[in-house]
Protein backbone atom coordinates (compact mmCIF):
# COMPACT_ATOMS: atom_id res chain seq x y z
CA UNK A 1 0.00 0.00 0.00
CA UNK A 2 1.55 3.12 -1.32
CA UNK A 3 2.13 6.29 1.15
CA UNK A 4 -1.12 8.22 0.21
CA UNK A 5 -3.26 5.29 0.17
CA UNK A 6 -2.56 5.00 4.02
CA UNK A 7 -3.21 8.80 4.78
CA UNK A 8 -6.39 8.36 3.04
CA UNK A 9 -8.16 5.23 4.38
CA UNK A 10 -6.41 6.72 7.95
CA UNK A 11 -8.47 10.39 7.80
CA UNK A 12 -11.71 8.41 7.00
CA UNK A 13 -11.78 6.35 9.97
CA UNK A 14 -14.52 6.99 12.39
CA UNK A 15 -13.83 6.85 15.88
CA UNK A 16 -16.04 4.58 18.03
CA UNK A 17 -17.11 4.07 21.52
CA UNK A 18 -19.39 1.38 24.03
CA UNK A 19 -21.26 2.83 26.66
CA UNK A 20 -24.44 2.35 28.19
CA UNK A 21 -27.58 4.00 27.53
CA UNK A 22 -28.58 6.25 30.92
CA UNK A 23 -31.80 8.45 29.21
CA UNK A 24 -34.16 8.10 26.02
CA UNK A 25 -36.25 10.65 26.95
CA UNK A 26 -35.59 12.70 24.15
CA UNK A 27 -37.31 11.95 20.68
CA UNK A 28 -34.65 10.58 18.32
CA UNK A 29 -31.86 11.05 21.07
CA UNK A 30 -30.13 8.66 23.69
CA UNK A 31 -27.48 10.15 26.17
CA UNK A 32 -24.98 7.42 26.63
CA UNK A 33 -22.08 7.16 29.20
CA UNK A 34 -18.63 5.77 27.91
CA UNK A 35 -16.34 4.34 30.96
CA UNK A 36 -12.83 4.74 30.00
CA UNK A 37 -9.82 3.12 31.95
CA UNK A 38 -6.66 5.49 31.89
CA UNK A 39 -3.59 6.07 33.64
CA UNK A 40 -3.45 8.89 36.42
CA UNK A 41 -0.74 11.64 34.43
CA UNK A 42 1.36 11.37 37.49
CA UNK A 43 0.76 8.14 39.53
CA UNK A 44 0.65 5.72 36.39
CA UNK A 45 -2.44 4.31 38.74
CA UNK A 46 -5.69 3.36 36.14
CA UNK A 47 -8.60 5.31 37.00
CA UNK A 48 -11.96 5.31 35.41
CA UNK A 49 -13.25 8.31 33.38
CA UNK A 50 -16.66 8.36 32.39
CA UNK A 51 -18.26 11.32 29.72
CA UNK A 52 -21.83 11.60 28.44
CA UNK A 53 -22.53 11.43 24.69
CA UNK A 54 -25.75 12.68 23.03
CA UNK A 55 -26.05 10.32 20.28
CA UNK A 56 -28.81 10.08 16.86
CA UNK A 57 -31.16 6.96 17.08
CA UNK A 58 -33.65 7.28 14.15
CA UNK A 59 -35.54 4.23 14.92
CA UNK A 60 -35.69 4.63 18.77
CA UNK A 61 -34.51 0.88 19.36
CA UNK A 62 -32.36 1.32 22.92
CA UNK A 63 -33.65 1.58 25.68
CA UNK A 64 -32.43 2.73 28.96
CA UNK A 65 -29.52 -0.07 30.48
CA UNK A 66 -28.75 -1.12 26.87
CA UNK A 67 -24.84 -1.57 26.21
CA UNK A 68 -24.79 -0.02 22.40
CA UNK A 69 -21.77 0.82 20.27
CA UNK A 70 -21.83 4.20 18.87
CA UNK A 71 -19.84 6.26 16.13
CA UNK A 72 -18.71 9.76 15.27
CA UNK A 73 -20.32 11.64 12.36
CA UNK A 74 -21.18 15.13 11.46
CA UNK A 75 -22.69 17.78 13.73
CA UNK A 76 -26.60 16.63 13.75
CA UNK A 77 -27.49 19.52 16.65
CA UNK A 78 -25.71 21.93 19.21
CA UNK A 79 -24.54 18.61 21.45
CA UNK A 80 -25.11 15.45 18.80
CA UNK A 81 -22.01 14.56 17.19
CA UNK A 82 -22.90 10.53 17.10
CA UNK A 83 -24.97 8.01 15.45
CA UNK A 84 -26.15 4.67 17.27
CA UNK A 85 -24.49 1.81 15.41
CA UNK A 86 -25.64 -0.89 17.24
CA UNK A 87 -27.19 -2.63 20.39
CA UNK A 88 -25.06 -4.69 21.75
CA UNK A 89 -27.09 -6.26 24.59
CA UNK A 90 -30.41 -5.60 26.45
Amino acid sequence: MSEQQQQETAKHVRKTRVGVVTSNKMSKTLVVEHVARVPHPQFNKIVKRSKKYYVHDEKGEAQIGDKVRIVETRPLSKLKRWTLEKVLSH
